[in-house]
């Protein structure tokens, strides 16, 4: 057996990574013996004589092991600590992943036998060979040998991108990162501002993922405010710009090869809108209600000011405004929201109430770093489910953002137990009021992953469209400020008091307020991707110019609006796997605003969380989507409420 300890089976329970023994210079000979082990194993499906569902599909499923323990341990602490020693191997790694992975998809006879199987009746099975044959053909299975060989060089030069472009924005936000003067935190908390003091006593502000920084609704330095946003606005600017613009052009190319006039066609064929066209129709249909609600609230921004506020003052006035009308003061707001109450006796509460579900710590096993836990998650008659591992803390290495990967995916064919973990970068133990939403809503994407009980790993858990995947983890923010759940883990840090009544329906009015803006700039950012991603023809060089045009077309150029994302520090798209699907998340909070009605009507208990467990995040991609929300709403989804929550009714 061999030595490198990415090259065998976890001893650990439920296969955990034993982050101990493994380091980063095992990655690449483990990667080299992967690849040879994953090619033989496709090479020998090749040589049974009669292709059978066994020998073929499910061989095909169970191959490549060794090659997923590699990858998942190599990309998964990549995006929690980038250093330059792993962006050096990324560099030498993902094109010869990029060109393995065409290999197979290319390889005329294993596609040849795909379509030979004779495929099991059951659903799963079903939606598995419609998965792999769809998939073999829109890797290029159909294509001739100039049209195989190109796509190939495509692919490589994406993938090549997309780990520059996802780098180079890592650089600039920490070179970004805005130094400011003691007299310019005003505003924050002393917790606060000494989470932002650095080795030489000074202190530094690093950028947030969005283009709206966080800090920019608290400082009362205008002189403060400005610096955060212009250095947000700054990122990718000389490093990103050309890289956004290959990279559209050749995802273009390979629409157009493969028969799509356009990336976007060709991405949401496999997402369950179904086309470019009502994606792009969704956001039409918002646009104007979201832009004038915005403008609105902008307005009397500037009225509370005396001024008229841009980008960088307006989210400081829009806080006042909810201050002033809503009593709510967001520094004593904070203290009913200690991360470790949050988590335990909320996040894991809810679960609890709802699916049955245990979370406890597991102190014997080691996480990734020290200040990442492990916790394990058991059934109601101590049945282990798998393990989560929960990274809140923030630190320069990390990527911005907040998210949910998988170290291990669920299987009965594989037999297989999930391993997944929630990734944030807080800067307090005490937490806004974002931030215990994203603490729900990631754990909603754990419990996709986690609850997963399925055969084949290829359906597993989040393995599905990028606009279904967002729907549990966005149903699951809800349970944040439920009565009975919110009542369960808000006390006081100090005095243990429980968040009072009043306080709790100004958090909720909170919530609801400046859904203009909110909504605005998402769709804008929206919009921008869609854009780039519906060109059929000439890709424009000038950036700026592109984004003033998309924005007025749809209605979104508000004064003073910033799109959540631009597209040189516009992760999602050109790093992050959602290209021409960033509208995913109001696709699926249709359904979210729709079936959390259901919720509300039926109650947080087991017998919904049963219904919705089975339906929706026991299935992973296993069953067909609209039937799995009519097996729990009892209907197809209807729009109206998501209209309501955003304050829209009407627009549509």
């Amino acid at each position: 057996m061999s030595t490198n300890p990415l090259l065998r089976p976890s001893p650990l329970p439920y296969n955990l990574p034993d982050f101990g023994a493994i380091r980063l210079e095992h990655v690449e000979p483990a990667l080299e013996q992967a690849l040879s082990t994953h090619a033989a194993e496709i090479a020998a499906i090749l040589t049974e004589e009669t292709p059978t569902w066994e020998n073929t599909v499910e061989a095909l499923e169970l191959a490549g092991a060794d090659l997923e323990r590699v990858t998942a341990w190599f990309f998964n602490l990549q995006g929690t600590d980038a250093t330059e020693e792993f962006d050096e191997v990324a560099d030498r790694i993902v094109p010869k992943l990029s060109a393995h992975v065409d290999s197979i998809y290319q390889n005329a006879e294993l596609y040849r036998r795909l379509t030979q199987v004779e495929v099991p009746a059951d659903e799963e099975s079903q939606r598995l060979h419609e998965q792999l044959l769809r998939k073999f053909v829109r890797r290029g299975a159909e294509l001739d040998a100039p049209g195989k060989t190109r796509l190939v060089e495509i692919n490589q030069r994406l993938s090549e991108l997309s780990e520059r472009f996802g780098r180079n924005l890592l650089a600039d936000t920490r070179a970004l990162a805005v130094r400011l003067e003691r007299g310019e935190l005003d505003g924050l908390s002393e917790k606060q501002i000494e989470a932002y003091r650095d080795a030489d006593g000074g202190y530094v502000v690093p950028i947030e993922l969005p283009t709206t920084q966080a800090l920019q609704s608290e400082l009362t330095s205008p002189a403060a405010r400005r610096k955060l946003f212009d250095a947000s606005r700054a990122r990718g600017r000389e490093s990103n710009a050309a890289l956004v613009t290959e990279s559209v052009r050749l995802r273009q190319e390979r629409a157009k090869l493969l028969g799509y006039d356009t990336h976007a066609d060709y991405v949401i064929a496999e997402e369950t809108a179904g086309t470019a066209a009502a994606a792009r129709q969704l956001i039409a249909d918002l646009a104007p209600a979201a832009a004038a609600n915005a403008a609105a609230e902008r307005k009397l921004a500037g009225e509370l000011a005396g001024h008229e506020v841009d980008g960088a003052d307006w989210p400081y006035w829009q806080a006042r405004r909810r201050a002033e009308e809503l009593g709510v003061d967001e520094a004593e707001l904070r203290k009913y929201f200690p991360l470790d109450q949050v988590l335990r006796d909320g996040v894991f509460y809810a679960a609890n109430l709802l699916y049955g579900i245990t979370v406890t710590p597991r102190r014997d096993l080691r996480g990734y770093r020290d200040d990442v836990d492990v916790w394990e998650v058991t059934e109601a008659d101590g049945t282990g489910i798998g393990l989560l591992l929960t990274d809140y803390s923030a630190r320069p290495s990390k990527r911005g953002g907040a998210w949910m990967s998988s170290f291990v995916d669920q299987s009965r064919l594989a037999g297989t137990k999930p391993v997944v973990v929630n990734v944030m970068s807080v800067t307090s133990d005490l937490l806004t009021i974002d931030e215990v939403t994203t603490v729900f809503h990631e754990f909603g994407h754990a419990l996709h992953g986690l609850l997963s009980d399925v055969s084949y790993p290829s359906l597993s858990g989040t393995n599905v469209p990028r606009d279904w995947v967002e729907f549990p983890s966005q149903i699951n923010e809800n349970y944040a400020f439920a009565p009975e759940i919110v009542r369960h883990y808000a006390r006081h840090v100090d005095t243990g008091e429980v968040i009072p009544d009043d306080l709790l329906e100004a958090v909720r009015a909170s919530r609801q307020f400046g859904q203009g803006f909110d909504t605005a700039e998402y769709l804008a950012a929206c919009a921008i991707d869609l854009a780039w991603h519906s060109l059929g023809g000439e890709v424009p060089e000038d950036i700026d110019a592109f984004e003033r045009e998309t924005l007025a077309e749809y209605g979104l150029d508000v004064e003073g609006l910033e799109p959540r994302y631009r597209s040189t520090w516009f992760n999602h798209i050109f790093a992050g796997g959602y290209s021409a699907g960033y509208y995913s998340y109001l696709w699926a909070e249709a359904l979210d605003a729709d079936g959390y009605q259901l919720i509300e009507r039926e109650g947080i208990n087991r017998d919904t969380g049963q219904k919705f467990r089975d339906a929706i995040l026991s299935r992973g991609a296993a069953s067909d989507y609209a039937a799995a929300y009519r097996a729990f709403r009892g209907r197809d989804k209807d729009t109206r409420p998501l209209l309501e929550r955003r304050g829209l009714a009407g627009s549509v």
